[in-house]
């Protein structure tokens, strides 16, 4: 009774969260509503008994990117009436593609209802009841899909390699460092020795 009874609490401030998150005007209050969101979920995955992944949620999500878009967006001097402007012509565009989306899930749900053996997972490797979930998680990834970890990890590296390269932009009157430049700075680059005449200096 009382597992329930948290069970929709979380769930139904974790749906609130995520209504408001897109809901909310101020673009601060709504990270600050996904931040809330990620701690209901985080306690939904206490409640199934997968402490590593709630754990990883708060760790991951909450301390380091939701902090970094709460950042971002304090930081930034950003014009979000003229990001709103153009919100009528994208919807067209936005329903397809959540109609798509929507369409996705209820196939997966009716999928799953009608034949439940589709959700069982194909147990290949025997885990035993003796360790704890972290350690049993540990295990799987690193032997049975260590190079599916890598190749992800990889994927990660290359998109964050062309975030950093999208961003970047040549401004002009931005003094930048030039290494090659300055090794090979000469000392008649440097200083300039002029004889000065006895009264006629500054």
């Amino acid at each position: 009774m009382l597992t329930a009874l948290f069970f929709y609490l979380f769930a139904g401030l974790a749906v609130i969260s995520a209504i408001m998150v897109i809901g909310a005007k101020n673009p601060v209050h709504a990270v600050l509503f996904l931040i809330l969101a990620f701690f209901n979920v985080a306690g939904l995955f206490l409640l199934l008994g997968a402490e590593f992944l709630a754990l990883v949620l708060l760790i991951v999500y909450v301390g380091a990117v939701a902090v970094l878009f709460l950042f971002v967006v304090m930081m930034l001097d950003v014009d979000f009436a003229e990001l709103k402007s153009g919100f009528l012509s994208y919807l067209p565009v936005g329903l397809i593609v959540g109609g798509i989306l929507l369409a996705e899930i209820i196939m997966a749900a009716g999928a799953w209802v009608l034949n439940p053996a589709l959700s069982k997972l194909e147990k290949n490797t025997a885990i035993n009841a003796n360790i704890t979930n972290t350690e049993a998680f540990g295990r799987v990834l690193y032997t049975d899909h260590l190079y599916y970890f890598e190749a992800a990890g990889l994927l990660l590296l290359v998109a964050m390699i062309g975030a950093i390269i999208l961003t970047l932009r040549s401004r002009e009157g931005v003094k930048r460092q030039d290494i090659a430049k300055q090794v090979g700075r000469r000392p008649a680059d440097s200083i300039e020795v002029v004889k000065v005449e006895t009264g006629q200096g500054i």
